[in-house]
C-alpha cells in the first residue's frame, strides 16, 4: 500500500493550525495527518529555517497547488514526507531557501 501512495500523486487540500508547531493536513485521498514541526525547526542549523520558530512567522503557512509552504517557498516539504509524517533533516529532498 505504501508503494502505491509513493507512486500516486497526492495533494494537500487543507491545513489547520492546531497550536504550537502542529498542523493537521488533509489530503485529496481523504487521509488526515497531524504533523508537529517543532523538533525539525529546533534541530535545524539553517538560520532561515530556525526563523520559523517564531510562532507568528510559523503560522503564516498556506496551501498552494497541493503543497504546504511558507513565504515564497522559504520553507516547503515534499508532500510524501508530510503524508507519512516523516520530516527530518536527513531527507535529501527537503526544500529550503
Amino acid at each position: 500500500m505504501q508503494d502505491q501512495v509513493m507512486n500516486a500523486i497526492i495533494n494537500i487540500i487543507k491545513a489547520n493550525y492546531l497550536g504550537g508547531y502542529s498542523i493537521e493536513l488533509e489530503f485529496d485521498d481523504g487521509k488526515r495527518q497531524k504533523v508537529n514541526f517543532e523538533q525539525f525547526l529546533k534541530k535545524s542549523l539553517h538560520p532561515e529555517i530556525r526563523s520559523f520558530l517564531n510562532l507568528e512567522q510559523f503560522m503564516q503557512f498556506r496551501v498552494e497547488y497541493g503543497d504546504l509552504l511558507w513565504g515564497d517557498y522559504e520553507l516547503c516539504f515534499p508532500v510524501k514526507n508530510l503524508y507519512s509524517n516523516q520530516i527530518s533533516h536527513s531527507n535529501a529532498d527537503l526544500i529550503a531557501a
